[in-house]
């Protein structure tokens, strides 16, 4: 998995940089929540997120760790992966990828760009510019 530039941000100072630097007021919540998040490239749930911050002690609410998830996604220091309209995974990986989800285990696994050949895209709406393609191939074990 490649991993993005801020995922080196570990300190407590890192992160309220990291923060700052994309104009999110770095609260005690945020901090926790990046420092959890951008340590390495992974892929999370908002409750594995929750689950990491809080370690046995509640210290940061379900609405906190979802609003904040929303906020860092919106501000681009991670990407949200809609895996089905019931699960939404957010990957801390921006380099342009997709990914394999297994639909038995839950798993999702990278895959870089260049692995992926797309021939052709339909032609836009007018008015519009293509952002990104997002690709997820499923797969299951094989009966």
């Amino acid at each position: 998995m490649n991993s993005s530039t801020h995922n080196t941000a570990r300190s407590r100072a890192d992160v309220i940089e990291l923060l700052r630097s994309h104009d999110i007021t770095p609260t005690q919540q945020r901090v926790e929540i990046g420092q959890v998040l951008f340590g390495r490239a992974q892929h999370v749930t908002a409750e594995l997120v929750m689950a990491m911050v809080n370690q046995g002690s509640e210290i940061v609410s379900k609405a906190t760790v979802y609003n904040t998830l929303g906020l860092f996604a919106s501000r681009s220091l991670i990407r949200e992966v809609v895996i089905d309209p019931a699960k939404l995974v957010y990957d801390t990986n921006l380099h342009p990828h997709h990914h394999i989800y297994n639909v038995q285990t839950g798993m999702l696994e990278d895959v870089t760009a260049e692995d992926v050949k797309i021939e052709q895209l339909p032609k836009l709406p007018e008015g519009t510019a293509l952002e990104g393609v997002d690709v997820i191939i499923r797969v299951r074990k094989d009966d």
